[in-house]
């Protein structure tokens, strides 16, 4: 087996997609402190369970911080206090078990295990004064009256505990952009690179958060009684939201520069801005802006609505999103031949519904336009009843639109449903041939490994769906191995036709020793064979 064989038989997919689905490896027969550490609190030990205490203590913390702002809303405490109070006890339950948990495994942590006394240090440590002062209000209010606001500023702190998961990050970023410009950084910071780091995957979790809290506060801000109760809440909630928008906007349009294709100063941004997802980010603050500036010329409150463009930001994120458009560009042709049907058979059927309903029911077939919309919803097989023909011609009619809409409006859905799962299997065949062309070598560098891991995470592909490739790819390298080059391709190498005249003769020697002589010469001379073929036979045997 040659080194390239042994490399494909040897793969470990799991080491180059970062060994997503990895368990652990702790051994079990650690002393329990050490034992602990690595499972709750190490985080150099993949598949462990730090990342996800992490993360639900961030959760917890915003939770908190929602939770302290409500508080301020009499009509919302006031009740629901019981259910506030359990919230506060059950969060200081959790940080006390975290803060405690954390004092008791200090010296198995690298920061604190060479010091004298490595409690003492974690202590004393910003992280651990931090966590301390999440939970100290609530046992210092059981001995010593604090006032309540004095008490809500107190505990505002706990959201302090978010830095335990952003000063690492803030760290990685600073070393990955050492000696790179400002821009540069900014640059790493809004838009996926190398450079980025935890810090880009935090900033665009940032953002959608506050995307899905803007959207979720207009659409709360459309109930009245909700409107009424938190509305100062709903306009400092906007105000942030608009806030975090423009900066990022701003940071994007700076930062574009350093874009591949988008290079020029004013060029660049040009293009940049024009760009689909750039002006869904310009629009998501524009409604504010227009109604602070022009309120006092005209009535802007039903711009208000429009915030809910908001949601569209997130598409940025998902390729889905990108997958469906290339679906539509390219089954346009076929879709607007359909959209053209539908339009006939829509303006016929209404003209049709008018002709025959209108002396009938003058007030609902009142002209062809309002016709159209019965067509519509006859077409699409929804039927509300509202519109609904009487005359028996006009029943007929529906009839016919009924069963004619059910195949002429499921085309459109039919054709984008098998475009998209063509085109999902069109990016998995494509990924195929990269994964064929990076292996063919026989070794997989950096660069490689991560355009495996990128593509793994655009098209959602689990270590099991990628080892599957990877396999197909080995059968497919083994058929290439096998199958001889053609006799035109080995011409073009002296050295290569030479080993292969070798083997050729070679094989013809084994031929002679493994055949029956006589008979093979009684069928040569029968004709099968000239008489200098014959001769070069016995030569190669060393018979002449």
């Amino acid at each position: 087996m040659d080194n390239k064989s042994q490399f494909l038989k040897n793969l470990n997919i799991e080491a180059i997609l970062g060994g997503q689905d990895d368990e652990a490896k702790i051994d079990r027969h650690l002393p329990m402190r050490k034992w602990l550490y690595s499972w709750l609190l190490d985080p150099h030990i993949p598949g462990n369970f730090q990342k996800d205490i992490d993360k639900w203590i961030s959760y917890l913390i915003i939770a908190n911080l929602f939770s302290l702002m409500f508080e301020h809303v009499p009509a919302v405490f006031e009740p629901n206090k019981h259910w506030f109070e359990f919230f506060d006890i059950f969060s200081v339950a959790v940080f006390t078990i975290e803060y405690a948990l954390r004092l008791y495994l200090a010296p198995e942590d690298e920061e604190f295990k060479n010091r004298k006394s490595a409690r003492f240090g974690f202590i004393t440590s910003p992280f651990a004064i931090i966590d301390f002062l999440a939970v100290a209000p609530f046992y210092l209010k059981a001995f010593i009256p604090i006032d309540l606001r004095v008490l809500r500023f107190l505990r505002l702190l706990r959201i302090l505990k978010l830095f335990r998961v952003v000063v690492p990050a803030i760290q990685e970023f600073k070393e990955l952009n050492k000696d790179r410009t400002f821009r540069q950084k900014v640059h790493a910071l809004v838009y996926p690179s190398p450079y980025g780091g935890t810090m880009q995957n935090i900033f665009e979790v940032f953002i959608a958060v506050w995307v899905l809290l803007s959207v979720l506060a207009v659409v709360l801000e459309s109930v009245q009684s909700i409107q009424y109760i938190l509305n100062l809440q709903f306009v400092v909630l906007d105000a942030l939201a608009v806030a975090i928008f423009t900066v990022e906007y701003c940071m994007r349009i700076y930062s574009c520069v350093e874009e591949p294709g988008f290079k020029g100063a004013i060029s660049g941004r040009i293009k940049q801005a024009k760009t689909p997802s750039t002006v869904i980010d310009f629009l998501a603050v524009l409604p504010f802006f227009l109604e602070v500036f022009l309120h006092h010329l005209f009535d802007l409150r039903f711009l208000r609505v429009f915030r809910l463009a908001r949601l569209l930001k997130l598409t940025r994120g998902s390729d889905a999103t990108a997958t469906l458009f290339k679906v539509v560009v390219r089954e346009w042709p076929v879709m607007s031949a359909s959209a053209f049907i539908m339009l006939l058979l829509v303006i016929l059927t209404a003209s049709l519904g008018y002709l025959f309903e209108h002396d009938a029911q003058p007030d609902k077939f009142e002209n062809i336009p309002t016709s159209i919309y019965w067509a519509v919803i006859t077409l699409a097989s929804v039927g509300y009843g509202d519109i609904s023909p009487i005359t028996p011609i006009g029943r007929t009619l529906t009839i016919i639109l009924a069963l004619l809409g059910i195949g002429i409006f499921a085309i459109p859905a039919a054709l984008l449903a098998s475009a998209f799962s063509d085109e999902l299997v069109k990016e998995r065949d494509a990924l195929k041939a990269n994964l064929f062309s990076i292996l063919k070598d026989g070794k997989i560098d950096d660069e490689e490994a991560a355009l495996i891991r990128s593509e793994a995470k655009r098209l959602h592909l689990t270590n099991e769906e990628i080892n599957a490739l990877i396999d197909q790819v080995i059968k497919e390298h083994e058929l290439e191995e096998r199958s001889p080059l053609p006799v035109h391709k080995i011409a073009e190498s002296p050295a290569l036709a030479v080993e292969h005249f070798k083997t050729l003769l070679g094989q013809i020697r084994q031929l002679g020793i493994h055949t029956d002589t006589a008979k093979f010469e009684a069928t040569a001379q029968a004709g099968a064979l000239s008489e200098k073929e014959m001769a070069l036979w016995q030569s190669i045997q060393n018979r002449s």
